[in-house]
């Protein structure tokens, strides 16, 4: 299978809940950095009222999201950085935010890159993580998937022992129905997580 089709073939929760088990990479030009993905959070177009592209709004700014299923759209709030990529067709603007990975290789400088945070708070967060990957700009913003220092693999994955839906994080809670929408996949007991609680970390982090 190619990211195209990863990407495009089912409903963008479908493809959110998939991503978890798989490895989240990135070249430096040095090392590979790379973590498990293990919290990923659909945002399904137009109608969706916590995505960007609601109401079909449209800028220079968003473009990633009508770009064709597996371009990335990196955007940027704060001094912080967020990795989504595109889902669906071309011009139906919906997308998959990754907002934690359990790290596996390159740790030692991810640390470095977060400024020496270790354990949970090294990459327990989409801006977080990026940090921890050293992504300092949206460079790679509206590139495919396979034309940037970027991979996600799509043709292995852990085995999970529990995947729990739940709310989004940060949603305008003055739209109780969007804000309650169960969109976000997580891989239970898992300790990078963003928002998970010390006593329901589990020592497999989740994995079978």
């Amino acid at each position: 299978m190619n990211y195209k089709d990863f990407f495009t073939n089912r409903s963008t929760s479908e493809i959110s809940k998939d991503l978890l088990g798989r490895t989240l990479s990135f070249n430096n030009g040095k090392e590979i950095l790379s973590g498990t993905i293990v919290e990923a959070e659909a945002y399904v177009g137009v109608k969706d009222r916590a995505a960007h592209s609601y109401g079909g709004r449209r800028s220079q700014a968003n473009e990633g999201l009508y770009r064709p299923g597996g371009s990335l759209y990196i955007y940027s709030q704060r001094q912080y950085f967020f990795f989504d990529v595109a889902c669906q067709e071309e011009g139906e603007p919906q997308g998959v935010l990754i907002r934690a990975i359990d790290p596996i290789t390159g740790i030692e400088t991810m640390t470095k890159n977060r400024n020496g945070k270790t354990g949970r708070l090294l990459t327990n967060g989409p801006g977080k993580m990026m940090q921890a990957l050293g992504i300092t700009s949206r460079k790679w913003d509206l590139f495919r998937l396979e034309d940037s220092p970027f991979d996600i693999d799509i043709n292995h994955k852990r085995k999970i022992e529990k995947i729990i839906a739940l709310p989004r994080v940060g949603i305008n809670q003055s739209d109780p129905e969007w804000a309650q929408k169960k969109l976000r996949f997580i891989v239970a007991g898992n300790p990078y997580v963003s928002d998970i609680k010390k006593k329901d970390i589990k020592k497999n982090h989740g994995f079978i």
